[in-house]
């Protein structure tokens, strides 16, 4: 292994002198773009910074002159960039292409280029931008009409799977990279950012397969795989989330330690739906509200061992995050599981009474019980700045849903429905929120209630992009993973075609073979 970390440094010094020497910054943001598309953007983070820094001074000092001296493609590519970066860039960049449609498919409608970087810029839309949306709108049906028409070109793929899954709502790790690749190979002074990649790969690759086995041992000593109920359970299921949203390949301790608790969110989550009584669910509830063991003697012991395992996990959690920062955040994640099973108390008493709740009242609920807050606030003081952590900061995550929080599990909550209602895997009893919405709204077609549950997903990504521009009271690592969360939601929930689930599953593959 000395020498593949030899090789890095070295591809990681060539790589960040191209960065730095850049005098063209638009020759930079294709770079970054690059490098971010290749999924290696935590080793540049601080040129990164600069660049990005630079372009918008750039940018600031005229946004006039930058679009009438520059393309569509780098006018595109800079706003989603410095976006994704946290800059707040007006989408009034876009006001020139204000024009008839068929003007504007005359103009553009073979500059592929272009297109696909406005798609992807229109992704990071927030709301009051229906301008900017519109232009995405415009640009899929220009593509897709290039599509049908040059669809043995050699960017038919990229562009198919552009459309299919735009890099702002997917993984770079799993994404598609041989059209960059290609690109790259024909300009050799840039081998290296492939190489670099390459090398990336085989690293986190071999982390990846350390820490599976790690978890794998602990999940057998917690004891409850002992239980016929959970034998057959698979930690490389719950595995997924920290290994893909936690990018940076040094937070391995973090990928471990976060799958911990989200375990123990889809084991109680079973037990609600399928092994409880409901009179067994109220006391389990009750005893996490308590949060002792008291009261419990009348619990089967596969509620008594997973009420033992909670409170050690949630502990064990708390006393390492006091040893590493000096702050003990044990009662801030004991309200979060009172918070989430008190959610799944409510769901099962709806279903045991037969009660199908408002629209409304259902996602309100269904929100907190999809278990999001619980991971998000975990995740939250796996990272270095709780170090210096506010009381404002805690009281939010103690007494509110954060509105970051809040967008990521509405979206997992509702791409959940819809996936389980076009699967056929809801069964009616429990409810969904198209079930609510249905029944409130009787007129309408199951077509035009899923409609309306996708534009409801769109709607609440929107929401997500305008938290992802706010510094306060969440650092930047901090929403950049709730991100990458809510980036999950399409390979752990298949609720849309999606041209990268495939390349996650052969990793996922890989690490147990």
């Amino acid at each position: 292994m000395d020498v593949i970390y030899v090789k890095q440094a070295l591809k990681f010094n060539q790589v960040s002198k191209k960065l730095v020497t850049c005098e063209d910054p638009m020759e930079s943001f294709y770079l970054i773009d690059i490098i971010q598309r290749l999924g290696i953007e935590h080793y540049f983070a601080e040129e990164i910074k600069v660049a990005l820094e630079k372009q918008h001074l750039i940018l600031s000092s005229n946004s006039n002159d930058f679009v009438s001296s520059h393309t569509l493609y780098e006018v595109a590519l800079t706003f989603r960039l410095l976006r994704q970066g946290g800059y707040h860039v007006n989408s009034d960049l876009f006001d020139n292409l204000k024009c008839t449609q068929n003007t504007f498919r005359v103009k553009y409608g073979e500059d592929v280029k272009g297109l696909i970087n406005l798609y992807e810029a229109s992704q990071l839309s927030i709301e009051g931008e229906d301008d900017l949306k519109y232009l995405g709108y415009l640009c899929l049906e220009l593509l897709q009409e290039w599509l049908l028409r040059h669809h043995d070109h050699e960017e038919a793929r990229y562009v198919a799977n552009t459309l299919q899954c735009p890099i702002h709502y997917g993984l770079s790790r799993f994404m598609d990279k041989s059209i960059f690749v290609n690109d790259l190979k024909a300009k050799n002074e840039w081998n290296c950012l492939d190489e670099l990649a390459k090398i990336n790969s085989s690293i986190v690759k071999l982390m990846n397969q350390n820490e599976i086995i790690e978890v794998s041992k602990w999940w057998k000593d917690l004891g409850l795989v002992k239980d016929v109920k959970f034998e057959g359970y698979q930690p490389l299921k719950w595995y997924k989330w920290p290994m893909a949203c936690f990018t940076d390949p040094s937070f391995s301790n973090q990928r471990v330690e976060l799958t911990k608790p989200i375990s123990l969110v889809y084991v109680i989550d079973d037990i609600f739906d399928l092994h409880g009584t409901l009179d067994q669910l109220t006391l389990f509830t009750q005893a996490v509200n308590r949060w002792e063991m008291t009261g419990t003697t009348n619990l089967p012991n596969f509620m008594k061992i997973t009420l033992s395992a909670l409170y050690k996990v949630t502990n064990d959690f708390s006393e390492m995050i006091y040893k590493k920062h000096g702050f003990n955040p044990i009662d801030t994640l004991k309200k979060s599981w009172v918070r989430l099973l008190n959610a799944f108390l409510k769901e099962a008493i709806w279903l045991n009474c037969g009660h199908l709740a408002r629209a409304d009242e259902y996602l309100n609920n269904g929100i907190v019980s999809t278990g999001v807050h619980v991971v998000l606030i975990h995740a939250f003081f796996l990272f270095d700045h709780v170090q210096g952590i506010s009381k404002e900061t805690i009281a939010i995550l103690d007494d509110e849903f954060p509105n970051i929080i809040y967008s990521v599990a509405k979206i997992l909550r509702l791409s959940d429905d819809l996936e389980g209602t076009k699967s056929g895997d809801e069964n009616g009893l429990d409810g969904s929120y198209l079930d609510c919405y249905m029944s409130e709204h009787q007129d309408i077609s199951y077509e035009d209630a899923q409609s309306h549950v996708v534009e409801m997903i769109s709607n609440e990504w929107k929401c997500l992009n305008q938290e992802l521009l706010v510094s306060y009271p969440f650092p930047s690592s901090f929403t950049n993973f709730c991100l990458n969360v809510a980036r999950m939601v399409p390979f752990m929930y298949h609720y849309r075609n999606n041209p990268s689930l495939s390349t996650l599953q052969e990793h996922v593959k890989s690490l147990v073979n």
